[in-house]
């Protein structure tokens, strides 16, 4: 009996030994970071005032936009795109949902620094869809302070409007896959 007692003893400070092992002066971990594509916005003209050159030339303004991006590699994409969400007010006025006469529109240009590609020419805005203000490609990176964007607007100046002050509000949305 006595030489069982002592065999277990010897297995405990055995095992102990292994179990207080376990700490020392340094130690390690493995970190792990999936990182995923994003996209955020941010409009740098809080209010576009659009004003015309002369005697019924068309009303003009710029928005500036500052984006930053990241696309997944490969099969990515991503975009900026417009749409008027609150149509121009009061009533008597410019509207792009319904103009007053054939032809009144609200159209727009852009411009965009890379990694994205400016919409193709002219936009016609709408209330009812989304339209392109820029395109991403897969693996598409900005800076981190941002990259910059601008839609330089121009609305027709018909003569049926009445006197006054008109707002719309336009809504950028922007997306990365």
């Amino acid at each position: 009996m006595k030489t069982i007692c002592t065999i277990t003893l010897v297995g405990v400070a055995f095992f102990s030994g292994l179990l207080h092992a376990q700490f020392g002066p340094t130690g390690t971990t493995t970190i792990s970071v999936s990182v995923g594509s994003e996209a955020s916005l941010r409009v740098d003209t809080a209010t576009t005032t659009l004003t015309t050159a002369g005697t019924f030339a068309n009303y003009t303004g710029t928005t500036n936009l500052t984006y930053r991006i990241r696309t997944s590699n490969p099969g990515g994409n991503g975009t900026i795109t417009a749409r008027v969400t609150t149509d121009f007010s009061p009533a008597g006025g410019p509207s792009v949902a319904s103009p007053p006469t054939a032809g009144d529109v609200l159209e727009y240009t852009c411009t965009i620094s890379a990694p994205g590609t400016a919409c193709a020419g002219t936009q016609t805005a709408s209330t009812a869809a989304d339209t392109s203000v820029a395109t991403f490609g897969a693996d598409a990176a900005s800076v981190s302070a941002g990259n910059s964007g601008s839609v330089a607007w121009t609305l027709t100046n018909d003569p049926v409007y009445d006197t006054g002050t008109y707002t719309a509000v336009v809504t950028f949305t922007i997306a990365a896959t």
